[in-house]
């Protein structure tokens, strides 16, 4: 009786499986989605979020080839996003939504050069997820300092 209530109301362990894996593609899937905001998606940008998917969710070469796949086809197909967002809004802490924020801006700074769309889409993304300006500035910061990417002359 208890592991039928358990079941109704967590789930099967396959079912929390898949949304975790969801939850994985739709991280993926934004972080690709800044890395092509610019209209580049280089070699430094792909390396990030493989090295992120595999230090972030622990997964194997292989695990993240897949990962990356299955967020690339999800990437293409969707333009709103609401979807991914939500599942991270709704899954992940406010520290664990302000990483992924930081993981976001390694991925537009990979190249070395911050774009005006790739900034609006993190902007956009942050708000969407209810992370802070404050910290969303903060985080990229962080990543400015540890990539040492010289200031802006504006």
């Amino acid at each position: 009786m208890l592991t039928t209530l358990k079941s109704f109301l967590l789930g099967t362990p396959e079912e929390r499986l898949e949304e975790a894996d969801d939850l994985q593609v739709a991280v993926v899937a934004l972080l690709i989605r800044a890395a092509t905001s610019d209209a580049e998606f280089g070699t430094e940008e792909r390396d990030a979020i493989r090295r992120i998917a595999a230090e972030y969710f622990g997964l194997s070469a292989e695990e993240v080839s897949s990962l990356v796949a299955a967020a690339e086809g999800e990437e293409a197909e969707t333009l709103d996003l609401h979807r991914w967002t939500q599942s991270i809004k709704q899954a992940y802490s406010e520290e664990e939504r302000v990483g992924l924020i930081e993981k976001m801006w390694e991925v537009v700074y990979a190249d070395g050069v911050l774009d005006d769309y790739e900034a609006n889409l993190l902007r956009r993304v942050a708000g969407l997820i209810y992370v802070p300006d404050r910290q969303s500035g903060e985080a990229r910061q962080r990543v400015i300092n540890r990539l040492g990417i010289p200031p802006r002359k504006d």
